[in-house]
């Protein structure tokens, strides 16, 4: 294992990052998690979990290491009720900072998974075996309204999660309506819900965040090339994008080596420094209305 790593992580923001505790096996808990983001120097991490709330993890954490800036928010799938606008509100005002749509739960992704075979989501724990449905008669249902204004009113993120290529246009369009600023095309490449880079394009030019993750590369997706992800970016801009692992699968290495991993690549492969920087840092700073 690597011990020295890349000076482009010092200062850095991995968006999205999976820890123990979780239903699911995990690399790390958060603990080990933080211990190698404190190694690299990084400024902070987010939290997710398909199962629960991260925000009181992250709280605990930062009480740990003040130096380090770690967020959590939660995730719409059956685990906290669905489209709970009861849920989204708690995680919200325990200092949550991103709203997830379902994954686990959405329709998009049990569909994927059922054609796919990856050490991922399968055996125990199952799938959620019913899906959270954000339309009602071809309509989004009132809890979506609901949870838009609570991210507008506590500045938070709003993160498509695995919803497919036609929920996420419904989503972005009635977010933006209803006044939400800060939105997260999630793991855009990746095949669970693969977006078209003309529909990148689209919700870039809509003021959405990409997000460029590393997962998409691995074995258990193989979707593109790191080389075919940074010529996406070049097309996109970078001024849209964000960069993230995704990783803390047991079968992976390690989160924050994974990151050094996915910028040493994106730099032989033409990435500028000054242009990681703006994705590593920049960006997710912005998001999450760090200064």
């Amino acid at each position: 294992m690597k011990n020295q790593f890349h000076p482009l992580l010092e200062g850095a923001y991995e968006f999205h990052v999976h820890s123990a505790p979780s239903i699911f096996n995990r690399k790390q808990t958060d603990w080990e998690l933080i211990e190698d983001a404190k190694l690299a120097k990084m400024g902070g991490l987010v939290l997710k979990s398909h199962e629960t709330s991260t925000a009181e993890r992250a709280f605990l954490l930062k009480e740990k290491e003040p130096a380090l800036n770690v967020f959590g928010g939660i995730v719409l799938n059956q685990h906290v009720g669905g489209l709970n606008p009861y849920a989204v509100e708690t995680s919200l005002k325990m200092g949550g900072k991103v709203v997830w749509f379902p994954t686990l739960s959405a329709g998009q992704h049990q569909q994927y998974f059922k054609k796919k075979k990856t050490k991922l989501f399968n055996g125990n724990p199952l799938l959620s075996e019913s899906t959270v449905s954000i339309e009602e008669e071809g309509r989004l249902i009132e809890e979506v309204e609901i949870i838009f204004r609570l991210i507008r009113e506590h500045d938070a993120v709003l993160a498509t999660g695995h919803l497919s290529l036609k929920e996420q246009h419904a989503i972005v369009s009635a977010a933006i309506e209803a006044g939400v600023e800060k939105i997260v095309i999630q793991h855009a490449d990746m095949g669970i819900s693969k977006i078209p880079l003309e529909d990148q394009l689209f919700f870039a030019s809509q003021g959405c965040i990409i997000e460029k993750c590393y997962l998409a590369c691995s074995s258990d997706f193989n979707d593109l090339t790191v080389e075919e992800m940074a010529k996406t970016i070049e097309v996109i801009g970078h001024e849209s994008c964000i960069l993230v692992t995704d990783y803390g699968q047991p079968h992976h290495e390690a989160p924050v080596y994974a990151l050094n991993s996915f910028v040493e690549k994106l730099l032989e492969h033409g990435v500028k420094e000054e242009e990681i920087v703006k994705m590593l840092q920049g960006n997710p700073k912005t998001l999450l209305g760090v200064d």
